[in-house]
């Protein structure tokens, strides 16, 4: 049976799921648990909280596996991605200022290697701060259609905006992103207004 039920797209499984199938709830575990622990990474920054997020997630899903409605070819992962997504948010949301603040996964953890990568490190955390400050629609945004590699149609609809106003989203995610750098100093811009 097991064989039988790795075959299986993962709308076929929640209907296994929905009938409190084990092994088809495993299946679906298994098979996105890492993407959807990514997002859940890239809004609160935290490995701990990230991987409790995706927990709790899937726990509400084998709980209630009937919240997912099977609508018109609706895809698991975008309805999943949704659940993921406002978890995080709201966690997000209620610890915004502790989260801005703890740096538990910064370079000081890290093995020491040479100068240059310290160095990354240092800008990968200072990138990472400036994702934290943006506004949650704009972090959405930037996570779903760079981290994810998502199409910009698929984005929008699981924001719940129309693509051209996603594109705005994402271009105010990045000017943000560059004044938070330039502010810091992490990066310099010449007369011109150019990055230098």
């Amino acid at each position: 049976m097991v064989n039988a039920l790795n075959n299986l797209d993962d709308e076929s499984l929640m209907g296994y799921v929905k009938q409190h199938n084990h092994q088809a709830f495993s299946i679906l575990v298994e098979r996105h648990s890492k993407r959807f622990y990514a997002i859940a990474y890239r809004v609160v920054m935290q490995q701990q909280l990230a991987e409790d997020i995706v927990q709790d997630s899937f726990l509400k899903l084998w709980d209630k596996p009937t919240i997912w409605k099977d609508k018109k070819g609706a895809k698991f992962t975008s309805w999943f991605h949704r659940i993921v997504t406002n978890m995080a948010i709201d966690l997000y949301r209620r610890n915004k200022k502790i989260l801005a603040f703890d740096n538990s996964d910064d370079f000081a953890t890290q093995s020491e290697t040479q100068l240059s990568e310290i160095e990354q490190s240092q800008t990968q955390i200072a990138l990472d701060e400036a994702i934290k400050t943006l506004p949650e629609k704009q972090l959405l945004a930037l996570n779903l259609c760079f981290y994810e590699d998502m199409a910009r149609e698929e984005a929008a609809n699981i924001i719940g905006v129309k693509t051209g106003a996603l594109n705005s989203l994402l271009m105010r995610a990045k000017e943000n992103i560059r004044e938070h750098l330039i502010r810091n100093d992490i990066i310099k811009e010449d007369v011109e207004g150019k990055i230098a």
